[in-house]
């Protein structure tokens, strides 16, 4: 696995410059926005990996808080350091995309005040893991994480439910993208699914590298403590 982990990352690097190419230079120019609309092959798919991150790490923090497996702790940790990331790009673009279009940067709609929302409960999560040191700290944590992805889907489909100015999905939901538009997005989608896939890759191997070394010294100083008479 060692070895595959660098064929990947150029795989990946690739991929991603193909789809930064699609995006600024071959995708058509909306009529009405204009260039500024190309923020949208960053900001959605950074969003829809974003919301795979954190899925993935509800279903950990279930399986920590049933079967009380470390790797799945690892798991949900590196998933949501990886899917706080993809969120911030998500609000930072968002309005920078919103400046232009709607001639403010920021309202307080139902869609961006519950992706705040969210960022800030996995924000939270993070926090707690690394300032709390309690042997509680991964299941309180796995708990705030189910909480945090019942938010998932209530930011989804908030734009379907409540009247905003955020625009309507463009799968599924009433609105329309013209079928280069929607290849472009989708390329630029499967590179960073791929990107946040290598990242909590590197992430995990650290983080049980990390957790080895601290059960070794711990089990150092229980075998060796501090004053004992050799």
């Amino acid at each position: 696995m060692k070895k595959a982990f660098p064929i990947l990352a150029v795989l990946t690097a690739i991929l991603l410059s193909y789809a930064l190419y699609l995006a600024l230079v071959w995708a058509p120019t909306e009529q009405t926005m204009g260039n500024v609309q190309r923020i949208f092959y960053y900001h959605v798919p950074s969003a829809w990996t974003a919301f795979i991150l954190f899925f993935i790490n509800f279903v950990a923090s279930l399986v920590y808080l049933i079967k009380r497996r470390p790797a799945a702790d690892i798991i949900a940790l590196v998933t949501a350091e990886v899917g706080v990331v993809f969120c911030t790009v998500v609000l930072i673009t968002g309005p920078i995309w919103a400046r232009p279009v709607w001639g403010i940067w920021w309202t307080w709609d139902m869609r961006l005040t519950s992706t705040l929302v969210l960022w800030l409960i996995y924000v939270s999560y993070l926090f707690l893991r690394r300032f709390s040191s309690g042997g509680q700290t991964p299941l309180l944590a796995a708990a705030l994480a189910v909480l945090g992805a019942l938010c998932v889907p209530f930011v989804y489909f908030s734009i379907w439910f409540f009247r905003t100015q955020h625009p309507q999905p463009v799968m599924g939901g009433g609105g329309s993208i013209d079928p280069r538009m929607l290849h472009v997005l989708l390329i630029n989608w499967l590179a960073f699914s791929c990107f946040a896939f290598l990242v909590c890759w590197a992430r995990y191997r650290l983080e049980k590298l990390q957790r080895d070394v601290d059960e070794a010294h711990a089990m150092e100083s229980l075998l060796n403590p501090r004053g004992s008479v050799r």
